[in-house]
């Protein structure tokens, strides 16, 4: 009988229901923090990971926040108007038609590339990283289509969130992050990771232990918990865009079917989970150290249908 330990990758799953944990496990091996290598690793309860691309799920609820706050635009206001200091950009009447929402959606039809491995400067997110302007770089990306037209994989249109939360609440992202939404969640241990040019990924940069991660996830089955404004959630969670692989998108989440049942999803290189399935009031949290594999999903995927469904049959 395959046993979690068995998984290949496997680092840590917890799966909640109701707030009763069904099941919580650890293994260990060789892990990662972005590109530094740590080493073998025996991962534990309060052993942070990096949960890599659900960061963009994270930092969509971050500006539900905020925009119950009154401090961030809203989905259907121009996006150029909120960074003044490209108004070459702003006067081209394509990047004119840029709205927050298609950031939200992925749908901002510029040019951009992840469908390489994460350690060449073709991959746009390596190449935003190392450039002199992150946000000139990602708005002043080739026009590929029609702002809105399709999904397209972008942690570009992350950052720029990121920012719009930083600039308008006046405080940095994890620090916004730790008095809105982790200290509420009673979750006291996390890291943001920063780039080369010292600002916090919204996108990919955020390290939390599967237990803080299966709490965010609770978060969408409570009707945001009086953390997140409720109708933000449904905003977030309403399908807008079909994805080029399948589920389809909200405001950085992914909306999916597994065995039936409804899923909300948020995803990572390396085979991070976040699933809340409403129809069972189940929250599944997966890390793995399975980076740039081609079968990545296959482990996640195994622990929630091999080990945690069967459960509750």
């Amino acid at each position: 009988m395959t046993t979690l330990d068995a998984l290949e990758g496997l680092h840590g799953a917890v799966a909640v229901r109701d707030g009763e944990t069904l099941l919580e496990h650890y293994g260990s091996g060789p892990d990662t923090r972005w590109a530094q290598a740590l080493g073998d690793i025996d991962f534990g309860p309060e052993t942070l990971h990096d949960i890599r691309s659900v960061t963009k799920s994270v930092t969509a609820l971050l500006y539900g926040i905020a925009l119950g706050e009154g401090k961030v635009p809203a989905p259907s206001e121009p996006l150029l108007r909120y960074f003044p200091q490209y108004p070459d950009l702003a006067a081209d009447p394509e990047r004119a038609r840029l709205t927050v929402e298609h950031a939200l959606t992925m749908s901002l039809g510029l040019e951009w590339r992840e469908d390489v491995p994460y350690t060449t400067l073709d991959n746009s997110e390596v190449a935003m990283e190392f450039a002199p302007d992150r946000y000139r770089y990602i708005l002043g990306r080739p026009v590929t289509a029609p702002p809105g037209a399709a999904w397209s994989y972008c942690g570009g249109a992350t950052a720029l969130l990121g920012h719009l939360i930083a600039e308008g609440t006046g405080t940095a992202l994890p620090e916004y992050a730790r008095t809105r939404l982790f200290e509420p969640l009673g979750v006291e241990h996390f890291e943001w990771i920063t780039g080369r040019d010292g600002v916090p990924s919204a996108a990919s940069g955020l390290r939390l232990t599967p237990r803080a991660l299966a709490r965010v996830g609770g978060l969408l089955l409570g009707a945001g918990g009086g953390v997140v404004p409720e109708p933000w959630l449904r905003e977030v969670l309403r399908p807008r865009l079909r994805t080029e692989w399948g589920p389809e998108y909200g405001f950085q989440w992914y909306v999916d079917e597994i065995d039936g049942h409804r899923v909300w999803l948020g995803m990572g290189n390396g085979g991070q989970r976040l699933y809340v399935l409403p129809d069972l009031r189940l929250v599944v949290a997966v890390t793995a150290g399975n980076y740039d594999g081609d079968e990545q999903w296959k482990t996640p995927n195994a622990v929630l249908q091999e080990f945690v469904l069967p459960k509750l049959a």
